[in-house]
């Protein structure tokens, strides 16, 4: 049944939902696909020549990855994608540093990925304080200073928001950090191949990523973990093999691990003309919506990623013209991790926003593929199935005619 379905003759949707995810790019894909068949060791098979070539694949990997944030390999710890990543970092980071304080700094605008870890270790008797951000979605830096405690351990803050698209200021976050001597972590899952990231000049200590954002496979991703000034020292939430120095058991997934670096390295070397291109049809699709009347930008107007577009469109519900585009166009009104949930967005109620505007959200996400052609077709179907909800929604409301 699914089967026939995929193989239905019907065009396929335009994809503009490339925050949720992103396909693997084919380039990325050939580069993998020998790992699966002929280069098929495992890298910890120390005797023979399968391991050393698995072995070879991902300590160049480890190092192509390592170098796109300037980091060494010897931080870059292999995971199966920026969940654990950042579950790793939190949790490590707590137990290992709990006879020093226990005290967690976070933000409400955060992933799930982070704040749920975050909440898990508040029922065990850590202490947790959550900062709001300002209406354009940036953190108050004042706030973060007087948030911060002797006793505080940890700070994270996402450098990219994967609903709003917004970009926090993470190099002065760092350094306010390290100026009171506590450890920092980001999640990069969304920022990855976007936007310059430099551990050292940012004053990071640990850092989440993912690849299946960036063009290259789902299911692998990475944490950074600093070994100098300070050297940071995790504990282990996966036991059972020793790998990953001993930070993160498991049989290493060579093919993942290529294809993650592959597409670290693609993304580096095409970001400059990219980021114009995509920013260009990101504007096109704005401009278009502003045609409309009731339309409001969420996030910060121009420090944002550049595929990112989250809007609010007064009387339309976000998943009804999400659902209404589906013909046409692939787009979600919130985040991918909580899209089935029937509430309004946390990240747009911490804006600031009501909880009608909030449900009026839709986000799309510009990518790779994503062609001006495709953007016109988006906004002449989306202008039309916004003003037909909009006319459903007047006759929904109208009261009853007295007789």
């Amino acid at each position: 049944m699914i089967s026939s379905a995929l193989s239905s003759s019907r065009p396929r949707p335009i994809y503009l939902d490339c925050h949720a995810t992103t396909p693997v790019d084919p380039r990325v894909l050939a580069t993998m696909l020998p790992y699966f068949t002929e280069h098929f060791g495992n890298p910890a098979s120390s005797t023979h020549e399968y391991g050393w070539e698995a072995e070879a694949a991902v300590q160049q990997a480890r190092e192509a990855i390592a170098t796109s944030i300037h980091a060494t390999p010897e931080e870059i710890v292999f995971t199966s994608g920026a969940t654990e990543a950042n579950n790793l970092a939190i949790k490590g980071i707590a137990e290992a540093y709990a006879s020093k304080g226990r005290h967690l700094i976070t933000v409400q605008t955060e992933h799930r990925a982070v704040l749920d870890p975050c909440r898990y270790l508040e029922s065990l008797g850590f202490e947790l304080t959550v900062l709001p951000v300002q209406g354009d979605g940036l953190l108050d830096l004042e706030k973060l200073t007087q948030a911060l405690r002797p006793d505080t351990v940890l700070v994270s803050v996402m450098v990219a928001n994967n609903e709003i698209g917004v970009l926090q200021p993470i190099a002065a976050i760092g350094a306010l950090c390290h100026a009171h001597s506590v450890l920092f972590h980001t999640d990069a899952a969304q920022a990855i191949g976007k936007v310059p990231l430099n551990v050292r000049a940012m004053n990071i200590d640990l850092m989440s990523l993912t690849a299946h954002k960036v063009y290259g496979p789902k299911g692998i991703g990475a944490l950074y973990v600093r070994r100098r000034n300070p050297r940071v020292q995790i504990a282990s939430q996966f036991h059972g093999g020793g790998q990953e120095r001993g930070r993160r058991a498991g049989t290493l997934y060579s093919p993942q691990i290529v294809g993650f670096a592959a597409a670290v390295k693609l993304a580096l070397a095409e970001r400059e003309i990219e980021t114009e291109r995509v920013k260009g049809l990101r504007d096109r699709l704005w401009q278009g919506f502003q045609t409309l009347s009731g339309v409001h930008l969420n996030g910060h107007e121009s420090q944002r990623l550049p595929g990112n577009l989250n809007l609010s469109i007064a009387g339309v519900d976000g998943q009804a013209l999400a659902i209404g585009l589906q013909p046409l166009v692939a787009v979600s009104s919130g985040s991918a991790c909580a899209s089935a949930k029937r509430e309004p967005s946390p990240v747009l109620l911490s804006l600031g926003q009501s909880p009608e505007l909030a449900f009026a959200s839709i986000r799309f996400g510009v990518g790779r593929f994503t062609t001006a052609e495709e953007i016109d077709r988006v906004l002449e179907g989306a202008i039309g199935v916004i003003e037909s909800l909009r006319k459903q929604q007047f006759s929904i409301s109208l009261p009853p005619r007295l007789s």
